[in-house]
């Protein structure tokens, strides 16, 4: 296993698991299943955990592991503040409280604000009292880092990197979107300021692995480096200095072991030209099923009714390769969930974003296209509620 250091010398393995997608028997973890790759994990080197107090069951179930088999102090926590569901200080220590003792430990390691998707989400915590509030765990020692998970653009993400002395931050990340969301500007940003960065979904939740067209597929298999899809989306990221961790939701112990055998041998800067070009026909690829041919290079921005428009393309071309589901939610994100909707029905057709768009797509056009899909009833109501549970 290879290590990387956190921003005071700590050394974290470059593999993290991801403790969002155990194996589940009759709505519960399969707790035997699920030990077992825990145990594998650590007995491979993995030392970073990555959880979150919505996971159903999972913070629980990894206290119980780490404590029944003596690892707690062998490895590190990380899980997140469900800021949402606070609105105030006390209910903040509240859910702090319930996390530990699910977590069966009076420490957190790593202290993520879940789901920060803009400046203005930051700014409400702050109006609760969060940055004396994080102060004083820090004094205390029961949270040793505070970092943050991200899920909207990189605009944002770069002023929430400037408005606070975070240790650690969270991203969506992999070659498919690198330029999507926080995206390779949001990475460099937070590396430039001496932050390191985790990485969640570098797979795609399994869809770079799984939902590949048939002429990605071929360009990997008729390549003279013989690496899964898997790999070559683990090593595409440790390729790259900026990252520290790299998440992955493992749910078998040989998933376990493959990744972590990929992460003792990944090094900074290995791939070659030729390496990269691969990766690049395999995007181009894969771009051929898409709607929009959006780079997510944000010259389109501002908009000046708010639109998040790299946002709006990126979960449009989503509906087509990875499905409703997960194009809804990624819309949600990155339009409904902050204090401002950006959504594309914001849209009142000025045309100052086709001014400067270098792909010359018809952005206003495809912006009603996308509002179509996008903006059904589901995404009205999930809006809806949204604002009331947040009381944006």
């Amino acid at each position: 296993m290879k290590y990387r250091s956190d921003k005071h010398g700590n050394q974290v393995s470059i593999l993290g698991y991801g403790c969002m997608r155990f194996t589940t028997k009759g709505g519960k973890i399969d707790f035997e299943k699920a030990e077992k790759e825990i145990l594998k994990a650590y007995e491979l080197g993995v030392n970073y955990y990555d959880t979150a107090y919505i996971y159903n069951g999972s913070e629980a179930f990894l206290g119980e592991v780490l404590e029944k088999h003596g690892l707690r102090d062998k490895v590190n926590i990380a899980t997140k503040l469900p800021h949402y569901y606070a609105s105030s200080k006390e209910k903040i220590e509240e859910l702090f409280t319930e996390e530990l003792k699910r977590l069966r430990t009076n420490h957190v390691d790593y202290y993520l604000m879940h789901m920060l998707n803009d400046i203005k989400s930051w700014e409400r915590l702050k109006e609760l009292g969060i940055e004396d509030w994080l102060k004083e765990k820090k004094e205390k020692g029961q949270i040793r880092q505070v970092g943050f998970s991200y899920h909207g653009n990189s605009d944002n993400f770069c002023k929430l990197i400037d408005d606070y002395d975070w240790d650690f931050c969270q991203i969506q990340y992999n070659y498919l979107d690198e330029n999507s969301q926080a995206g390779k500007t949001g990475l460099h940003y937070a590396a430039s300021k001496g932050i390191p960065v985790v990485i969640m979904e570098p797979l795609r939740g399994g869809k770079l692995v799984n939902n590949l067209p048939d002429k990605a597929k071929k360009l990997f298999e008729n390549y003279e480096v013989k690496h899964t899809p898997a790999e070559w989306g683990f090593r595409w990221l440790w390729n790259q200095k900026e990252i520290m961790c790299v998440l992955s939701g493992m749910n078998s112990t040989q998933m376990v072991e493959e990744n972590a055998k990929n992460a003792s041998e990944a090094e900074v800067g290995e791939l070659t030209e030729k390496d990269q070009e691969l990766l690049q026909n395999v995007v181009k690829a894969i771009w051929e099923k898409m709607k929009v041919p959006c780079t997510g290079c944000r010259y389109c921005m501002p908009c000046p009714n708010k639109v998040d428009i790299p946002g709006t393309f990126s979960a449009y071309n989503k509906h087509y390769i990875d499905g409703k589901f997960s194009a809804l939610k990624e819309y949600l994100m990155c339009t409904a969930m902050r204090k401002e909707a950006t959504s594309a029905s914001n849209c009142i057709e000025c045309g100052k974003c086709e001014q400067h768009c270098p792909q010359g797509i018809k952005i206003r056009e495809e912006l009603k296209n996308a509002r179509k899909v996008l903006e059904g009833p589901i995404y009205k109501v999930s809006k809806w509620g949204i604002k009331k549970f947040f009381k944006y």
